[in-house]
């Protein structure tokens, strides 16, 4: 079925004294490197075409920091993402005031922790080097190896908060059409930007929900073609759960759609844990039959 999600009905409001923009910016030194000699023997010993093959090396092996250290920070990012709504193409998220201080609080902390992390690696590094000699053999090139300060600058953590723009606040010296046109030009992408915000909620619902209900399900066929029992996943469980209080805090345009949504999918996590649904068939059952309702009665997005 194609749906169709319709703002027309709804004012798109100001949203610049009830959120702000965050821009989360990370770098981590991937440990990675080219090695154009193997490379060219690669590709010479197998009678390939000049650069079909290439050899890349991890400089340090399995370092235990490093491999840490981004782990931690694919994971800070999924925080972001989840945290905050799509706004800009170029990287800054929606995040309403509502969640700043929780926000702050957890990246503050997240900040902190990369911090001691990266210091750990970096009192790790020269004994990693020494271990990698061992398993890189020929491979080996210590000029590729950046020395400690040049090393430190390849690790941040930075987290911008900026004022979202009022659709209605240009202050430049051009002639009345030229500002009467950009106006009006930004007033279509703020109203877009919006909605797109807000459609992202509900696509994030749409998608928890139905892998969640599959979950649920009594039975289902796996790839042996046999009847089995899904398993219940507290990942998914426990997104769900996020994407509810999302809708509460994040509905930045009052859309009652949402807020009725949110009321009734709160009422059916009350109390409701991955232990409880599978121990109890019944309530097993209700929570599906409220989740698949909840999903046929989402508004059209376009799926």
């Amino acid at each position: 079925m194609q749906y169709v999600m319709d703002f027309t009905a709804q004012s798109v409001p100001s949203i610049s004294s009830s959120s702000v923009l965050v821009e989360l910016s990370m770098s981590v030194w991937t440990g990675k490197k080219l090695d154009k000699r193997a490379s060219e023997e690669v590709t010479t010993a197998n009678n390939a075409a000049k650069g079909v093959a290439r050899v890349n090396k991890s400089l340090l092996g399995d370092c235990a920091e490093l491999d840490a250290l981004q782990k931690f920070a694919s994971n800070v990012r999924n925080m972001h993402y989840n945290s905050t709504l799509p706004w800009s193409d170029m990287g800054p998220r929606l995040l309403p005031t509502t969640r700043f201080f929780s926000y702050q609080q957890t990246f503050t902390a997240l900040e902190a922790e990369f911090n001691r992390m990266v210091d750990a690696f970096m009192q790790a590094y020269d004994w990693e080097i020494t271990r990698s000699q061992a398993k890189l053999g020929d491979l080996f090139d210590i000029r590729e190896y950046p020395n400690k300060d040049d090393l430190r600058s390849k690790f941040s953590f930075k987290v911008n908060y900026l004022p979202v723009p009022d659709a209605g606040d240009w202050r430049l010296d051009i002639a009345n059409e030229a500002q009467t046109q950009l106006k009006e030009q930004y007033a279509t992408h703020y109203k877009g930007q919006l909605e797109g915000a807000m459609k992202d909620i509900w696509q994030r619902l749409f998608d928890t929900l139905t892998v969640l209900s599959r979950q649920l399900s009594d039975t289902t066929t796996n790839a042996k073609g046999e009847e089995v029992t899904p398993k219940i996943y507290q990942s998914v469980f426990d997104r769900a759960l996020e994407v509810v209080d999302l809708m509460d805090t994040c509905n930045l345009t009052g859309d009652p759609t949402m807020q009725l949504m949110q009321r009734k999918l709160a009422m059916t996590f009350r109390g409701v844990t991955v232990d409880s649904v599978k121990e109890d068939s019944h309530l097993r059952r209700e929570t599906k039959r409220a989740i698949d309702e909840a999903i046929k009665n989402l508004p059209s997005l376009g799926f």
